[in-house]
């Protein structure tokens, strides 16, 4: 597909950013002649990246993202870059400062957020495959939302060197596709230690693992929680016997803390992004509003250039760490955080891999949550578990709710992207 083909597909849907003329292949390799786009917070040496955000207007990246390092040389054909809510803020790609993406299913709705852009270029057939950036569901939720797969990595499995940041602890980039297996090969090329990342791993280092024994638990009371769409629950009891048809053995487990996954992330979240975005204050690269003095140029580039949605996170993530409050938050989400991760790891002692669905809902509709951010922020109720124990997890297409897609999640333990790749191939008959 060339690049005027996509822009005349992507009119009503809006996935794209920008569409780059001079895409080319740039080597041999597994996805020689592939076409793949990025999202806009992962830089790509001589184009924009702009985070979905104002206040990063007429950035170029100045290198390459380690991810697109690797790219390049297996021969893919970056085509460009997607849309997503700024800063990876959001569950809906409502907040992209560049207009909304529409959802390729119901163009009436949204295709889920962060990376809403990478899920409907694929969905949309646009593209071959796409990376997103996963802090608390935004691969994953998308995918489910657009019927795609979606594949958040361990975190540490595929380096963040040339990622915008939003949470350092919980960030990290993967692949969507419309299979599994065409997720295992964008998986296979991005993966593996960076000396640019001190947080990734060599393959060398992963303990031995135990055999998949094809046991999967099931947290029942979580998926059950009130505010589960019923389309969901029968999705998901579906999926469940099609595991069992499959010679998997399902298990009900307790994970009595996981509920407050979504409360520990809230609050770990903003108080990183609150970090992480004071870098920018337009001094050095990107938008610049002159005031009477310096104070007053911070003040007016950063009210004007960062939207609504950031402002919030950032004076919620500052309020947390600030003093006389950050033991009873911050101090109080991490202590919670270690208590949640202990009890997954003891859970995947038993089992393999843990079910529920992806998502509460399917997609909802554009502008139905924006002025509810507490109902937004639920859409990542299912999600954010996996980014706060840093486990791997994959959104797969199980069915639909009338024309909506629906989403089953499947988590494992550290390392074991393995296990979500059989599992996985094996639901979808591939």
């Amino acid at each position: 597909m060339t690049p005027e083909e996509i822009r005349i597909k992507d009119k009503d849907v809006h996935a794209f950013l920008e569409v780059f003329d001079d895409a080319k292949s740039n080597g041999q390799g597994p996805l020689s002649g592939k076409i793949v786009a990025i999202k806009d917070n992962i830089l790509f040496e001589g184009h924009r990246a702009s985070a979905g955000s104002k206040i990063l207007e007429g950035f170029i990246a100045p290198y390459d993202a380690t991810v697109i390092k690797k790219l390049k040389a297996a021969g893919a054909i970056i085509v460009g870059r997607t849309n997503m809510d700024e800063f990876a803020m959001g569950s809906s790609t409502e907040n992209s400062s560049y207009g909304v993406t529409r959802n390729p299913h119901d163009l009436t709705r949204v295709p889920g957020g962060s990376s809403g852009g990478s899920a409907a270029a694929v969905a949309r057939g646009m593209v071959f495959a796409s990376l997103g950036s996963d802090t608390g569901g935004s691969i994953r939720q998308p995918a489910a939302f657009c019927g795609v797969v979606g594949l958040k990595p361990t975190y540490g499995r595929v380096s963040r060197s040339g990622l915008i940041a939003l949470a350092s602890s919980l960030d990290q980039i993967g692949p969507f596709a419309k299979t599994v297996s065409d997720a295992e090969i964008l998986y296979d090329v991005i993966r593996g230690r960076d000396p640019l990342d001190s947080t990734t791993i060599s393959d060398d280092t992963y303990p031995v693992q135990k055999k998949f024994s094809k046991v999967i638990g099931v947290p029942r009371g979580f998926v059950e929680a009130e505010g589960v769409d019923e389309s969901v629950k029968k999705n998901f009891r579906d999926a469940e016997e099609k595991f069992r048809s499959l010679g998997y053995e399902i298990r009900d487990i307790e994970l009595p803390h996981i509920k407050y996954s979504l409360a520990v992330y809230y609050i770990i979240m903003p108080a990183e992004s609150s970090s992480n975005l004071a870098r920018f204050d337009g001094v050095k690269y990107g938008l610049y509003k002159d005031g009477k003095d310096v104070i007053d140029d911070y003040f007016k580039t950063r009210g004007e250039g960062f939207g609504r949605e950031v402002r919030r996170r950032i004076i919620l993530g500052t309020y947390v760490l600030s003093s006389g409050y950050y033991d009873e938050y911050y101090g109080s989400a991490l202590n919670m955080k270690r208590l949640i991760t202990k009890e997954l790891m003891q859970a995947f002692e038993k089992v393999d891999l843990i079910l529920t669905p992806t998502t509460p809902t399917p997609a909802f509709k554009i502008g139905e949550k924006m002025s509810d951010p507490l109902s937004m922020y639920l859409a990542d109720i299912f999600t954010v578990p996996a980014n706060i124990a840093g486990l791997p997890s994959i959104s797969i297409p199980s069915g639909f709710a009338g024309t909506l897609p629906l989403g089953i999640e499947l988590t494992a333990g550290l390392w074991r992207e393995d296990n979500l790749f059989t599992a996985g191939k094996e639901f979808l008959g591939e």
